[in-house]
């Protein structure tokens, strides 16, 4: 194990020429050069690891006789060319990346090839093919030879037609970047800094129980100092044991790579690699958030959160603060994003506070692209939270952002009532949403929750206010719902009407 030095320069030859290695780790190096063809001897080979150095040029044929590998990782290097077909034939591979390099052309799909679970091959721009589970743009046929000898005058009319199109392609785009810089996009595909396991290991003390913050259905959240600094970050790991957690690991991180926005939680860094056993390891690393989830200031479970994050502590003005938080990050995600997205799980617990209270949106991993609709965009599959999902997507319809804002609906009802929507008393045909609209306007007080010391009946006219806007995004028919470009300057009405409060 030579990983994590400060190595330079190309593999030495007398090193990798041992018959006898089972395992060879040099990831985390500055080690450059073509992968040496004197592996070929290493037919004991079990464990080859050199992701995050400096490697380019093609998967060299020696590696064909390492038919024993079952982890083989490659990753974050300047690998390119083709991916060999041999791999497909190592019948014991059980771990196989080869992301973030310049691989190109059609990804096979036999043997672990198969398996999108334990094969990774995310950020490969010019990678093709492969099974739908990668998400791959479908390979494109080269022309026969025969095409060539087209007529000259169809080759001129071809010509002049290509020229225009790429003319109106190029305009198309330069318009498109524009209107993107004036909306504030960012630039698509942002490359992750390199991380290790090693490096999170250590960042987590070992991934202890004291370091544990919160724990999911995909995996657990960790606090962690990274990279020797004070500035401590949030490490979720995913739990690849569980059937979807790779594939919530692939979702999160490719939508994280092409939105940023002042109320999403940020990604600093990815790993996918494996840990000390071998065993497949993913995780990403966020920015730390002191104030936790608002879940736990709704419902706190804890004594020190009942001390610290009592919902007695969390006023009116700072509620409708998050809500508008909240609400811009959905306008975005909804209308300025390039395709659309659907975040498919908006609820309390995925919505983060710093220490100024400011409310972050997190965790994208059931996320949705919402393009032209085709099978893959199909709600089947989606899980979301119960008393949180859309009705309609329990009935096969497609995703779709009215999904969020129902979530969105039901949020804003909780964040005021203090009720979730999976208490107890919601049963038969009474839910949260019900139980409001028929408290609206006579009974209000009732639904009131813990609000301070601001003013009562302006507190009691605006709580109005905002459970009609909650029960609006709410409603049962996905058309019915208020429009999200709606949602947030209602808010902000709201909130300058309490605060010219007397």
């Amino acid at each position: 194990d030579l990983s994590n030095n400060n190595l330079s320069g190309t593999l030495s030859p007398q090193l990798v020429g041992l018959s006898s290695l089972s395992i060879f780790n040099v990831s985390g190096n500055l080690l450059s050069g073509a992968i040496s063809n004197n592996f070929g001897s290493c037919t004991s080979l079990e464990q080859l690891d050199m992701h995050g150095n400096l490697f380019a040029g093609p998967i060299g044929s020696s590696l064909s006789s390492l038919r024993g590998l079952r982890v083989l990782d490659l990753s974050q290097n300047n690998l390119s060319d083709e991916i060999p077909e041999f791999l497909a034939g190592f019948k014991f591979l059980q771990n196989l990346n080869l992301s973030y390099n310049n691989f190109e052309s059609m990804l096979p799909i036999e043997g672990i090839f198969k398996n999108a679970s334990a094969t990774s091959v995310f950020g490969n721009k010019k990678l093709c093919g492969g099974i739908p589970e990668f998400q791959l743009p479908t390979c494109v046929s080269k022309k026969s030879k025969r095409n060539r000898s087209t007529l000259p005058l169809k080759l001129v009319i071809v010509i002049d037609i290509g020229l225009l199109v790429l003319t109106l392609a190029l305009s198309s785009l330069f318009c498109r970047l524009m209107c993107m810089k004036k909306r504030g996009n960012p630039t698509p595909s942002i490359s992750f800094p390199y991380v290790s396991y090693r490096m999170l290991y250590n960042a987590t003390k070992g991934f202890s129980s004291e370091n544990l913050i919160g724990a999911g259905n995909f995996g657990s959240v960790y606090k962690g100092i990274l990279f020797e600094s004070t500035t401590a970050v949030a490490v979720k790991v995913f739990n690849v044991l569980h059937h979807d957690a790779s594939k919530s690991f692939a979702v999160e991180c490719e939508v994280t790579r092409n939105i940023r926005h002042r109320n999403l939680v940020k990604v600093f860094t990815a790993c996918s690699g494996v840990d000390f056993q071998g065993n497949d390891f993913k995780a990403l690393v966020y920015e730390f958030m002191a104030n936790g989830s608002l879940e736990e200031w709704m419902h706190p479970i804890t004594e020190e959160d009942k001390r610290h994050k009592a919902p007695g502590n969390l006023n009116s003005l700072k509620r409708l603060n998050i809500a508008i938080d909240v609400a811009c990050v959905l306008k975005y995600l909804h209308l300025d994003c390039q395709p659309p997205i659907a975040h498919c799980d908006l609820k309390p617990s995925n919505i983060l506070l710093d220490d100024e209270m400011t409310a972050y949106v997190s965790d994208f991993g059931i996320a949705r692209f919402l393009e032209a609709a085709d099978e893959q965009t199909r709600s089947i599959g989606v899980e979301g939270t119960t008393g949180y999902i859309a009705p309609e997507y329990g009935m096969g319809h497609e995703v779709s952002s009215y999904g969020d804002v129902y979530s969105f609906g039901i949020l804003l009802l909780e964040m005021f009532t203090g009720l979730r929507p999976s208490d107890d008393m919601f049963k038969d045909n009474l839910n949260l949403r019900n139980c409001v609209k028929s408290a609206l306007p006579e009974r209000a007080e009732e639904i009131r929750a813990s609000s301070g010391s601001t003013q009562r009946s302006i507190i009691l006219e605006c709580l109005i206010s905002i459970c009609e806007i909650g029960v609006a995004c709410s409603a049962e028919q996905p058309g019915e719902r208020m429009k999200i470009n709606d949602v947030e300057p209602r808010l902000r009405l709201i909130k300058k009407k309490l605060l010219e409060a007397p």
